[in-house]
C-alpha cells in the first residue's frame, strides 16, 4: 500500500501545482492567522481553483467558529476539515454532523500518556493526525519543525486512517515511517526554503522518500 502524503501550508498556486505534480494525496490550507502559512477563505479558493482536480483539499483550523468553517468550505470546496486546536470530542462530532465533511483531528504527542486521546477521538473523527505536542510557549499548535518519539505510535491501537507529523523532512521521513508504522505523513516546514515559502525540489524529494522507503536496496 502506498504511503499517503499531505503537503500542508500551501499558500500559492505554484505550491499547489508542485504538490500535485509530485503526487501528493492531500494539500492543506491553513486558516489560522498566526501561522506564516495562513490564507483567507478567498485566497484558498483562488489557489484551489488554479488547478482542476489534483490532491484532496484539507482546511486546517484551530478551535474554529462555525462561521469560519462555513466561509472556508464555501470558498475552497474543502474535502476534509482538519482540527488542530483544543476541540473536544463533542465539538469534533458536532462539526462533522453539521457540515457533512470528513474530519481529521490532530492529537499532540509528547509521552506515552498522550496516546490515550486516540480512544477519545477515534469514534468521532474520520482520520487522525499524530503530531508533536508543541512546547508550552509555542504560538503555533503545529508546524514547529519538532518531532516526537516516533516509536510511541506503535504502542497505540489506531482504528482510523492516520498521518504522522512533526519535524519531518526529506532526510528523515523514511526513518519516521519505519519507526512509527505510519500509513501516511504530513509535512509543512520540512519542505520550505524559508518560513512559509514552499520549495518544489523539497516537495518532490519528500514524496519520493516517503514512497520509496520500503523498497529494497539494489544488489551490487
Amino acid at each position: 500500500m502506498s504511503i499517503e502524503v499531505k503537503i500542508c501550508g500551501v499558500n500559492t498556486p505554484e505550491a499547489l501545482a508542485w504538490a500535485a505534480n509530485a503526487g501528493a494525496d492531500f494539500v492543506g490550507f491553513v486558516f489560522f492567522p498566526a501561522s506564516p502559512r495562513a490564507v483567507t477563505p478567498e485566497q484558498a479558493g483562488g489557489i484551489s481553483a488554479s488547478l482542476e482536480g489534483g490532491p484532496r483539499r484539507v482546511g486546517l483550523f484551530v478551535d474554529p467558529e462555525d462561521a469560519l468553517l462555513e466561509s472556508a468550505l464555501g470558498a475552497a470546496a474543502l474535502d476534509v476539515i482538519q482540527l488542530h486546536g483544543e476541540e473536544t470530542p463533542a465539538r469534533v462530532a458536532a462539526i462533522r454532523a453539521r457540515f457533512g465533511v470528513p474530519v481529521m483531528k490532530a492529537i499532540g504527542i509528547a509521552t506515552e500518556a498522550d496516546l490515550a486521546q486516540i480512544a477519545e477521538y477515534a469514534p468521532v473523527a474520520d482520520r487522525l493526525l499524530l503530531d508533536a505536542k508543541p512546547p508550552p510557549d509555542a504560538v503555533l499548535p503545529g508546524g514547529n519543525a519538532a518531532p516526537f518519539e516516533w516509536r510511541l505510535a506503535r504502542l497505540a491501537s489506531i482504528p482510523r486512517p492516520w498521518l504522522l507529523a512533526g519535524g519531518l523532512t526529506p532526510g528523515n521521513v523514511a526513518e519516521a515511517i519505519a519507526a512509527s508504522g505510519a500509513p501516511g505523513v504530513d509535512v509543512s516546514s520540512g519542505v520550505e526554503r524559508a518560513r512559509g515559502v514552499k520549495d518544489a525540489g523539497l516537495i518532490r524529494d519528500f514524496i519520493a522518500a516517503a514512497r520509496g522507503w520500503e523498497k529494497p536496496a539494489p544488489s551490487i
